[in-house]
């Protein structure tokens, strides 16, 4: 990190410009084409560095921020809040969830490695390319199950990797100088959805939002209790093959696909720095060395998403007319879902009616630094 990595909250504040939320959320079936699922609350987040006596010592080497997750827990990173232009590279054990490359830690748009905040709201998955990603779900090293694993043919990094760029120096500046012109000037209404309702807010901003847990209120009645979470490597109950044990380490697999652009930068690389204002290494946790190194219980498991659905809580569909999707990601199409490397364990599935699915889109702070490391 070359310095500006913060913490504030559960959120991750990278340079000036870029706020990172990690959203638990509920795991869509591997076949299909879903809509977005809705946010469950904010994964809890803390600095590497506050547990020096409890973390293992290579995450002390790496420095960074940890979260707890679940064998098989679904997350969905939130940009909302992002104030400045960024170029954000985001690598899933040092593979580029864009473009599918390996981590190499600069701007490339051949193809394009990064996601431009704040066009780009969140990111739900890896890249698959025709206006759809393919769900972050958490699983052990180990099994040859994480993107990793099945784009490099090894499993040692895990976790997700954060790089922010800023804008170059004199782009920045005019930026901001429109910016103070726009805000000096009389404002109409702020930009609505197809349906009429405004952008999604940032996550726990407004009941019902995309990123917001869902209040009980209006959505027919109130959320379903969690279910009891399996045990991490724990085989699913009466399906799919034996799970060994993991590691306390986890990566993201993929999972179900859903309808979210990618967006192409209309920019191009000369309007960016040249080195990142930012870069942080996340480490994704299992619920046990999660309470071992913390001494906090983690949330409990996400609740099942049929219950769900039959409540008639919300689902979301995302439409932008102005933004061109990137197109399918090499080395991301041949990755496998999680289900074929660890059998199958959905419950039958509920589609959500059509009310229930909500149109969306067409359209210096403080906190505590997050020390960097060597990854």
């Amino acid at each position: 990190m070359t310095g500006g990595a913060r913490v504030q909250g559960n959120a991750l504040l990278l340079g000036d410009g870029a706020q990172i939320r990690f959203i638990r959320t509920l795991r869509l079936p591997e076949s299909g084409t879903h809509a977005l699922p809705p946010g469950l609350g904010e994964f809890p987040l803390r600095r590497v560095e506050d547990y020096p006596d409890t973390v293992p010592p290579e995450w002390r080497a790496k420095g960074g921020v940890m979260l707890p997750v679940y064998l098989r827990e679904a997350m969905w990173l939130s940009f909302a809040g992002s104030a400045e232009p960024t170029a954000l590279q985001v690598g899933v054990g040092k593979v580029c969830a864009v473009s599918g490359d390996r981590w190499t830690g600069r701007l490339a748009r051949g193809p394009q490695n990064y996601v431009v905040l704040p066009r780009q709201p969140w990111l739900d998955g890896i890249n698959s390319g025709a206006g759809t990603v393919r769900q972050f779900v958490a699983v052990p090293l180990g099994l040859g199950a994480t993107v990793e694993g099945q784009v490099t043919g090894e499993e040692t990094t895990g976790g997700v990797q954060l790089q922010a760029f800023p804008l170059e120096e004199e782009e920045l500046r005019r930026w901001r100088e429109v910016e103070r012109a726009n805000r000096m000037r009389p404002r109409a209404a702020g930009p609505s959805a197809p349906g009429g309702g405004p952008f999604p807010a940032a996550p726990g901003s407004a009941p019902g939002g995309y990123g917001a847990p869902p209040a009980p209120a209006g959505f027919g009645g109130p959320l379903p209790a969690p279910m009891a979470a399996a045990a991490p490597g724990a085989a699913p109950a009466g399906r799919g093959p034996a799970v060994p044990a993991p590691s306390p380490v986890m990566g993201l697999g993929a999972g179900g696909a859903m309808r979210q652009e990618v967006y192409r930068d209309d920019r191009g690389l000369s309007r960016w720095a040249d080195r990142p204002a930012a870069r942080v290494f996340v480490h994704l946790v299992t619920p046990p060395e999660w309470r071992r190194i913390t001494g906090e219980d983690a949330p409990p498991s996400p609740v099942d998403r049929a219950a769900y659905t039959k409540a008639g809580l919300p689902w979301f569909d995302h439409y932008d007319e102005d933004g061109t999707d990137l197109p399918a990601a090499g080395p991301l199409e041949q990755v496998k879902p999680v289900g074929d490397w660890l059998g199958d364990d959905h419950s039958p599935w509920v589609t959500p009616a059509p009310g229930q699915v909500k149109p969306l889109g067409n359209a210096p702070r403080p906190g505590d630094a997050v020390q960097d490391g060597d990854w």
